[in-house]
């Protein structure tokens, strides 16, 4: 019995003098490496992240400071419009698998990290959907309603 509450204690005293630094607000500056698994639409990719030597966790990422439009979007101009942005992130990142990961930070969904992405050629892939019209600039507030009737419609 002994033996089990110091084999409790060892696990847990660590953890809990852990849990209290970390907050669902606070954000890991990064760098953390990771190569991409797959393009999951226009703002979210899944990657293998290495957070530490030898431990790799495999995480959605969604892109930092952008909104792309959805693929699942009732509206047929604003899934044809995700599907040009899904395509634009491929290519993008078609060459480029390893990335660097920064300024990490839990998102409003379980099981998601908002992150800045940085390819291995410098390049920030949100920033180049914005510039190319695939994305709108978002910072996590409530999205406009969608207009189905606009062409290239952004949801």
């Amino acid at each position: 019995m002994v033996c089990f509450r110091l084999t409790l204690a060892v696990l847990t005293l660590p953890w809990l003098a852990c849990a209290g630094a970390v907050h669902a607000g606070d954000m890991i500056a990064g760098p953390v490496s990771a190569t991409i698994v797959r393009v999951v639409d226009g703002d979210t990719l899944l990657v293998d992240a290495t957070p530490w030597p030898q431990q790799t966790i495999e995480v959605y990422v969604r892109l930092r400071g952008i909104d792309a439009p959805e693929l699942h979007a009732r509206c047929m101009a604003v899934r044809e419009a995700a599907e040009r942005a899904q395509s634009a992130l491929e290519e993008m990142i078609e060459a480029d698998r390893p990335i660097q990961l920064s300024h990490i930070s839990g998102d409003k969904y379980f099981g998601r990290i908002l992150a800045d992405v940085t390819l291995s050629n410098g390049r920030n892939p949100a920033q180049d959907l914005l510039a190319a019209g695939y994305a709108r600039a978002y910072d996590g507030g409530r999205k406009p309603p969608v207009d189905c009737t606009a062409t290239g419609a952004v949801e």
